[in-house]
């Protein structure tokens, strides 16, 4: 049995990868440059932007798992995979979206400057549901590991100003994996139930107990932020509060990945103000 991973060595890619190989599959991942063999893994060189090689790369793939994202014209690059799996008898498509991508309106060139991201998954989630092939797509939020690139740029500022009502709901990456990989084994369900992180935290709580981790002091400056999307943003668009099915906080997340204090690298993190 043979499976096609896109995005394979991205965030969520790569942790998909040796969950295959573990379930018994040859894994193929998608690779915009040669790459030789490795671990039992195939590389498949092609560009989803172009098509170039996209045909062989899902031939005698089962299952295809599509991880590859940027933050605009995912759709594009759908259709051309969709295209191709259709043609090579994929029996299974699995995309990975995004939570909100349903509720967060992307009209005024505001909104496409900010949630450009949302509007881009949405559209590829009709590309898949309109294919024609058998798909299920996980809705999740945001993974641990983006909000972490995201405050740490933010940080790097002496005054950080954070978008004022802004909430999200992180999600642990290998979790979403897990769940990934146990949908593409079974049967495809189209939209499956969503995923997110054990709590919501606003945006200027998971910067405070970034910089509380990473024992910086940045004087924090609400912002307000406008457009329709902003809006639904602060209304909780973004979250799923009754799918809270994640385990890894935020605070757990940073006591492994960010070095700081002493007390905070062996795990001690505290609430803000704590």
């Amino acid at each position: 049995m043979k499976a096609l991973v896109t995005g394979g060595t991205g965030t969520l890619g790569r942790l998909v990868v040796p969950r295959l190989l573990d379930a018994g599959y040859d894994v193929r991942v998608l690779s915009r440059r040669s790459r030789e063999s490795e671990d039992g893994i195939e590389f498949a060189m092609g560009d989803l932007v172009t098509g170039a090689g996209i045909e062989a790369a899902v031939e005698g793939a089962e299952i295809i798992i599509h991880a590859a994202g940027t933050m605009k014209g995912d759709e594009d690059k759908a259709e051309q995979l969709v295209q191709a799996a259709s043609r090579a008898g994929t029996r299974h498509l699995v995309y990975i979206s995004v939570v909100g991508a349903e509720r967060i309106p992307v009209t005024s060139w505001i909104d496409h400057a900010m949630f450009s991201y949302f509007e881009s998954k949405r559209a590829a989630e009709r590309v898949v549901a309109k294919s024609g092939l058998p798909w299920t797509t996980l809705r999740a939020t945001q993974f641990h590991e983006s909000l972490l690139m995201l405050v740490q740029k933010m940080a790097k500022l002496p005054v950080i100003p954070v978008p004022a009502g802004w909430s999200f709901q992180p999600i642990d990456a290998g979790e979403v994996a897990d769940q990934l990989v146990d949908l593409a084994l079974g049967t495809p369900s189209g939209l499956a139930p969503e995923m997110a992180g054990p709590r919501a935290y606003e945006m200027a709580e998971l910067v405070r107990i970034y910089l509380k981790a990473s024992g910086k002091h940045r004087l924090i400056l609400p912002a307000w932020t406008p457009g329709k999307a902003a809006r639904a943003v602060r209304a909780g668009a973004n979250l799923a509060p009754d799918q809270a099915v994640g385990r890894r906080t935020w605070e757990e997340f940073l006591a492994l990945h960010v070095s700081g204090p002493t007390h905070v690298r062996q795990g001690q993190l505290g609430r803000p103000g704590g």
